[in-house]
């Protein structure tokens, strides 16, 4: 029952609730399903930022990277039918990556549910797979309830997606309904007869390794953390697009658990007598198609720290499971004692031996060498600096030699989803606005979201997007050529002139034919004080750091 007569409409409501949970950014594309809350927004303008972007599913994405850069639910309107569709795109890397981000979808009206009308769709049945709660708000009077419940089930625990679907009348309607108290994240700490199992275990240990990741850590957490393993000296392999939990200049860093991994670091993996995976889910790429560890038990001593309950025994059963926030877990590991001896320093400097091998520039065919762009790149930019790609095999070279140094520095989707380079770029450079931020991109990649560069320029946001040019799906032809040699069958790709498609949407634009061209043009487009566009041609047959398509065909034996 409600003690005011505030009366406001649902637009008014909703609004009003985010201002109290502190948003400060909106990503959408407009609609006249939730025009509303679009008319009570603009009384706050120099309040919430709203971002207008050109396809929900780049509005997705920059929520996404919003909610992975600051801990904070990236929200995100958008219309709805082809809009909440189109959104689903960044749904599914928020709920894979473990990212806040609330959707709020405009619905057809009430009384026209049930009867398909223009556009509409069941979001409940929708997105009950891909987020951790999805409703619908029919009573204005319980926006208040509904919207607290929301940035608490997206940051508690493991964090995630949640949507709301907003009748079109609803947000009409006007209510007198009692505002909430600002949201406060709910996470679990460690028992701690855990932590002293835990120092008892590596005690015992002759050979552990650390696999860090997931999300909800913080700068201090990170601290915390680097504490922890130089207290024991251990091991840390980053879990896949986590790199940036961790200076990778550190000597305790072995590096990525991810596609593409050093066969070294895969090896040592499996010689490991304790496996310490901290916030990392024991996913598909960390486990090599959960073919690197026996299920359900690996013959290694698994320790399994994570946020959500349900990420624990999913697949391998832990000997010791630790149900606990990353901040709580920092907190009390850095408190714990180490051996008097530690025995396993040359197993520790052996992974790091490893990883400087693996960091080595191998040379590369043709006229642009990507390896040493990426390690001019290491060079140059600031520790801060922030480095956004989307999914593809160009994206192996950014792993494997560029040198994450602070967090959060590091926007990459672990769900595989292409197009998310530009649109989480532009996100990064919103919240960041002082930081250098560069965007990495394949051909295809680029060009599944692409058009956000489109709001790059609207916002004037001084972002250096490079295109790698190879003209295939990378990702999807080695697969071929390994699977299927010689047999080329729809991974061709005909482009456009990236440079001048750059251009034409106002940003400068280059192409790099040779690799000392991209040092001089990377400074112009940073010198150019807006959006940039460097496009980056290399050789198609050099399809990953470590393999060619004539290789693969010839151990196929077609050549």
């Amino acid at each position: 029952m409600t003690n005011n007569i505030n009366l406001r409409t649902g637009g008014q409501i909703l609004v009003d609730q985010l201002r109290i949970h502190g948003a400060d950014t909106i990503f959408c594309v407009p609609g006249e399903s939730y025009l509303a809350t679009l008319d009570a927004l603009f009384d706050f303008q120099n309040e919430i930022k709203l971002v207008v972007c050109r396809q929900e599913g780049g509005a997705a994405y920059m929520a996404e990277a919003y909610g992975k850069l600051t801990g904070r639910p990236g929200i995100c309107f958008v219309t709805r039918g082809p809009g909440a569709t189109n959104a689903s795109l960044g749904i599914h890397t928020a709920h894979q990556d473990s990212s806040p981000v609330i959707l709020l979808v405009g619905q057809v009206g009430r009384a026209m549910m049930d009867r398909e009308a223009f556009q509409e769709v069941n979001f409940r049945e929708m997105y009950a797979p891909l987020s951790k709660w999805v409703t619908q708000i029919d009573d204005p009077n319980r926006i208040p309830e509904v919207l607290s419940r929301a940035f608490h089930v997206a940051t508690s625990g493991r964090p995630g997606p949640v949507v709301i679907a907003l009748p079109e009348d609803m947000q009409k309607e006007k209510a007198s309904a009692n505002d909430a108290l600002r949201y406060t994240p709910i996470n679990p700490a460690p028992p701690p007869a855990s932590m002293a199992r835990l120092e008892k275990m590596l005690k015992n240990s002759k050979q552990p390794f650390v696999i860090l990741g997931g999300s909800g850590w913080t700068q201090s957490s990170c601290r915390d953390f680097k504490k922890f393993i130089e207290n024991f000296n251990l091991p840390v392999g980053a879990a896949f697009r986590r790199q940036d939990l961790i200076d990778n200049r550190h000597p305790n860093y072995a590096g990525d658990v991810g596609l593409g991994i050093n066969p070294a670091l895969a090896k040592r993996l499996q010689d490991a007598d304790l496996l310490l995976v901290v916030g990392a889910q024991m996913t598909e790429v960390i486990t090599d198609g959960y073919e690197r560890f026996s299920i359900p038990c690996p013959s290694q001593t698994l320790v399994h720290v994570a946020a959500g309950s349900d990420e624990l025994a999913r697949v391998y059963k832990p000997e010791l499971a630790i149900h606990s926030g990353m901040e709580h877990f920092a907190a009390a590991a850095k408190f714990l004692s180490p051996p008097k001896k530690i025995i396993w320093s040359t197993w520790t400097k052996g992974a790091r031996s490893d990883q400087n091998q693996n960091i080595t520039i191998p040379k590369m065919k043709g006229d642009v060498d990507l390896g040493l762009i990426i390690q001019w790149l290491g060079e140059r930019l600031p520790d801060d600096s922030i480095i956004a790609n989307g999914a593809g095999n160009f994206s192996n070279w950014v792993h494997r030699f560029y040198p994450y140094r602070s967090y959060p520095t590091e926007l990459a989707p672990q769900s595989g989803s292409m197009g998310y380079g530009v649109p989480a770029a532009v996100a990064a450079k919103i919240v960041h606005s002082d930081r250098i931020v560069v965007s990495f991109n394949g051909d295809g990649d680029f060009l599944m979201c692409g058009q956000e560069i489109a709001t790059a320029r609207q916002y004037n946001l001084a972002i250096v997007f490079v295109v790698v040019n190879n003209g295939t799906y990378g990702t999807i032809r080695m697969h071929q050529e390994k699977f299927y040699p010689g047999r080329v069958s729809g991974t061709d790709l005909v482009n456009p002139d990236f440079a001048a498609l750059g251009k034409a949407y106002g940003l400068t634009g280059e192409i790099v034919k040779k690799t000392e061209q991209f040092a001089p043009a990377f400074e112009r487009a940073l010198n150019s004080k807006g959006p940039a566009m460097i496009e980056v041609r290399i050789e198609q047959d050099q399809i990953s750091p470590r393999a060619t398509l004539s290789g693969l065909r010839e151990a196929n034996g077609k050549e």
